[in-house]
């Protein structure tokens, strides 16, 4: 594989990372602060393991960092280029008809 490959299969693997609705929503959550498992939870309504599970993606992948505090872990952005992308990204589809691949008559000859 050459050097421009590589590259490019590692900035598909990160933006990957935005592919999933529940780590966008995780990454909503702590945009602005560091909160707890338990925290993230109750704003999402999500299973615990379910989160805790996106969490680990995130934390494997450098975007995000944990701290313990007694019993508690606390997670926090500490890649600010991704959260910058990720608000671009959705302010631009927010903001207008982006096509979804979801219209009526996809795929239809």
């Amino acid at each position: 594989m050459d050097e421009t490959q590589a590259v490019f299969d590692r900035v598909a693997r990160y933006f990957g990372l935005l592919s999933d609705p529940t780590r966008l929503r995780i990454l909503s959550c702590l945009c602005n602060q560091e909160r707890t498992v338990g925290e993230i939870v109750d704003i999402i309504g999500l299973s615990q393991p379910n989160i805790s599970r996106h969490l680990g993606i995130l934390f494997e992948a450098e975007v995000i960092d944990k701290r313990r505090a007694g019993t508690c872990i606390f997670y926090r952005v500490i890649d600010p280029d991704f959260m910058d992308i990720c608000r671009t990204v959705s302010i631009r589809v927010a903001s207008c008809d982006f096509p979804t691949g979801q219209e009526s008559g996809e795929g239809e000859a």
